[in-house]
């Protein structure tokens, strides 16, 4: 996993990550986190509250996050699930209009590598 030299993992603020979802249990690990290491190749560090509209264009994109795989023990998103997404698509979506709303505070920091902190903090539900 990838932590600061302190062994913290950081979200785009600076703090300690915070969990994003634990139902349904969410991360590239399936940890409740939005951590990545070496082999999450697709950066699974934005923490978004699902829509409606993106999870059709997700779909639309050849990703469906709506249908349930329940041999990969995977119940499918529905708007208000909180799930850990691809930094790429998360910026794509944005691209497109219909960027779901993220959590900063469980958004790891490796997600500034793709997306910039302003776009984030336009689409937070966790700011003042």
């Amino acid at each position: 996993m990838d932590r600061g030299g302190d062994g913290i993992s950081r979200n785009v603020l600076g703090g300690a990550l915070c969990g994003c979802c634990s139902n349904p249990l969410t991360g590239f690990y399936r940890d409740g986190r939005c951590e990545t290491g070496p082999e999450d190749i697709g950066r699974h560090v934005v923490c978004a509250r699902m829509t409606d509209a993106f999870l059709a264009f997700s779909k639309s994109r050849g990703n469906d996050l709506s249908t349930p795989v329940p041999a990969a023990n995977f119940p499918g998103l529905k708007a208000g699930d909180q799930w850990c997404l691809c930094a790429a698509r998360w910026r794509e979506a944005l691209a497109t209009g219909v960027a779901p709303p993220v959590v900063l505070g469980a958004t790891h920091e490796a997600a500034l590598e793709i997306v910039a902190l302003a776009d984030l903090k336009a689409h937070a539900l966790d700011l003042n």
